[in-house]
C-alpha cells in the first residue's frame, strides 16, 4: 500500500496490547539520504489550555507498526519512545 502523509494524518493509531487510542500522526521522522521513513510521532495534547505544558510525544519506530488499515494504524507501542516536554511553570514568570 501507497500512503501519501496526508492519508497517514487522517489514520487514528491504537497499540495491540492494549487497546489504547493513542491518537492521530502528526509528523514523520526522515532519512533523506535513505528515502525512508524511520518514525511517526504523535504530538502529546495540552494540559489545561497549555497553562501546564503538555502531555508527553510519542515516537513510534516503523518497527512499531504492525498493520497500516483503510482508517487506523495498528502498532505496539511497547518499543516506543515517549518524548519528554518542557513544562512551562509560574517560576518562568518572575524570575
Amino acid at each position: 500500500m501507497i500512503c501519501s502523509l496526508d492519508e497517514i494524518k487522517r489514520k487514528e493509531v491504537i497499540d495491540v496490547k492494549t487497546g489504547e487510542r493513542l491518537g492521530y500522526i502528526d509528523d514523520v521522522r526522515m532519512d533523506t539520504e535513505k528515502s525512508e521513513i524511520i518514525s511517526l510521532i504523535i504530538y502529546g495534547g495540552y494540559r489545561l489550555f497549555g497553562l501546564f505544558g503538555k502531555e508527553n510525544d510519542v515516537e513510534l519506530p516503523c518497527d512499531c507498526v504492525k498493520v497500516i488499515g483503510n482508517d487506523t494504524i495498528l502498532v505496539d507501542s511497547s518499543a516506543a519512545k515517549c518524548t519528554k516536554n518542557k513544562f512551562w511553570c509560574f517560576k518562568s514568570l518572575f524570575g
